[in-house]
């Protein structure tokens, strides 16, 4: 007998539908955002990484990762590797700790996912002053604050489509 209050067992996605979520979020980021919206819109593709990472550690590589930051890049048209460089960070982080970030609700975690987009923000704004002037204000940390925001609303989209729990007891 299950507890009540006990977390969902559910199983594990699909090949297929992870990257179907890891291609919306690259479309999501590729929309033609404009003023405050291209200021607040969070990293999709972080985000989809990120929610992966710490649901399904072993279904996602640091390639994955590479490779959808090359293509963050190519299509940001902007130096070649910095969103590669920054997302295998901030997965790296994620993936040894994941384990305690699953045993958060999903505002708890939200904190957390915040403080890793923040850490992806840090190395992207390094890797810009390092390659040259950069053009940033206080803004520019605002999308990892909206990214958190709507952590726990992209958590239970991705799992609306999921296979059900595994509870034998349910009926």
């Amino acid at each position: 007998m299950y507890p009540p209050n006990a977390p969902e067992i559910l199983k594990p996605a699909s090949m297929k539908f992870i990257v179907f979520t890891l291609f919306a979020g690259l479309m999501l980021n590729l929309l033609p955002w404009t003023g405050w919206a291209l200021t607040l819109r969070p990293d999709f593709v972080a985000l989809v990484l990120l929610y992966w990472s710490i649901r399904q550690p072993r279904a996602l590589g640091f390639g994955s990762a590479w490779l959808v930051g090359l293509m963050m890049d190519v299509a940001d048209g902007i130096l070649l590797g910095q969103h590669a460089f920054a997302y295998i960070l901030t997965l790296f982080v994620a993936l040894s700790l994941h384990r305690r970030i699953r045993r958060f609700g999903l505002w708890q975690q939200a904190l957390h996912i915040l403080l890793l987009l923040l850490l992806m923000q840090s190395v992207l704004l390094l890797v810009r002053l390092t390659a040259g002037p950069a053009l940033w204000g206080a803004d520019f940390f605002l999308s990892s604050l909206t990214g958190a925001a709507i952590w726990p609303f992209l958590n239970r989209t991705i799992q609306m489509p999921l296979p059900g729990a595994s509870n034998p007891d349910a009926g």
